[in-house]
């Protein structure tokens, strides 16, 4: 099959040949239809994740089950699938209650195997980790939910709890800000997304924002505290940095809730929070790491329906060989939206 290999950290990648991979005792191998280019992806690329050398990234992907491994129960060749991004051991007490998002011998595509960048895939646990796709959800939807949807869906709905009628700052609109910003809009949230482009608050905008601010070096939290009369319910880092976590902790009104989603790499693992503001106003940190699969039903149906749209996120979608190019660049690129790859175009 044909990939995208990285062969050594913050190198030039190389798409070329490889062995096919075969199904393992509980898994599937999925022929890749749709695939994200996501940040979490640089961050693998330029060596904040371990990954073992040759590597494949990808993490992001839907498509259809050409071999079933020995013991799968629910799983056929031709089965539209999609996974979350942390796949589960299916056995541990975090699986089997549910949450497999923080199995502690998880795997993730991309990360600890090979990924999805590729023309085909391997997924682990299938039993436990594989969703199926509604005829009536497209590739390209069904993979923008593997990590930046399904984060945003479940750090909203499953962690701050969000209240129709609360307000939600969302400091980054690439994929997953846009994607917490359309889902925010759809609980009934009043929204206010954060960017330091015009293009992505225009798609904000778009997508339903009742307010967007140009992070251009002026005061954020002021300008979000006298838009709402005391700050937002709701305060999520879509971004990951110390001062994206800052502005966004800030921007909570009193006894506020606060999710970060942005991975905040840094040298020591350690991230400064302005602590004296948390315990004083009595606020809420929480973060968000995927969601399971068992979990997926009630955003597919929505999805289903029409009333949550992830596809109207994606921007484009391109070969290996374009995105190959296009991914060291990702810590100083701007899209407003996601980059699919469809992995059968080139």
């Amino acid at each position: 099959m044909r990939a995208m290999i990285m062969d050594a950290l913050a190198a030039p990648l190389e798409v070329r040949d490889v062995e096919a991979p075969i199904a393992p005792v509980g898994g599937v191998v999925v022929e890749v239809h749709a695939t994200g280019l996501c940040k979490s992806d640089w961050h693998a690329w330029v060596g904040h994740d371990d990954v073992t050398l040759p590597h494949v990234p990808g993490h992001e992907l839907a498509g259809v089950i050409v071999e079933v491994g020995e013991g799968v129960q629910r799983w056929n060749v031709g089965d539209r699938v999609t996974v979350p991004f942390v796949m589960g051991c299916g056995a541990c007490e975090w699986c089997l209650g549910g949450n497999a998002q923080v199995c502690p011998d998880q795997q993730q595509p991309g990360f600890t195997q090979w990924g999805s960048f590729a023309e085909r895939v391997v997924l682990r646990a299938a039993d436990t980790n594989v969703v199926r796709i509604p005829d009536g959800v497209s590739f390209e939807a069904a993979a923008a939910l593997g990590c930046r949807f399904a984060t945003a869906y479940r750090a909203l709905t499953g962690r701050a709890r969000v209240q129709a009628g609360e307000w939600i700052t969302v400091v980054g609109a690439g994929g997953v800000g846009l994607s917490a910003g359309m889902i925010g809009v759809a609980l009934g949230a009043r929204v206010i997304v954060v960017d330091r482009t015009p293009a992505a608050l225009e798609a904000a905008a778009r997508l339903g924002a009742e307010h967007t601010l140009l992070a251009d070096g002026s005061d954020i939290a002021a300008a979000v505290h006298e838009l709402t009369g005391g700050g937002s319910h709701v305060a999520v880092d879509a971004v990951g940095s110390a001062q994206t976590s800052r502005d966004a902790v800030l921007s909570l009104r009193r006894r506020g809730r606060h999710v970060q989603i942005g991975l905040l790499p840094t040298a020591d693992g350690m991230t400064a929070m302005p602590m004296a503001r948390v315990i004083a106003w009595e606020l809420d940190l929480l973060g968000s790491h995927g969601m399971a699969a068992v979990d997926y039903p009630e955003m597919l149906s929505l999805i289903e329906s029409g009333a949550l749209r992830p596809q109207d996120l994606v921007e484009r979608v391109i070969g290996l060989s374009e995105a190959a190019t296009l991914l060291p660049a990702m810590d100083t690129a701007s899209p407003a939206g996601m980059t699919m790859i469809d992995p059968r175009l080139d």
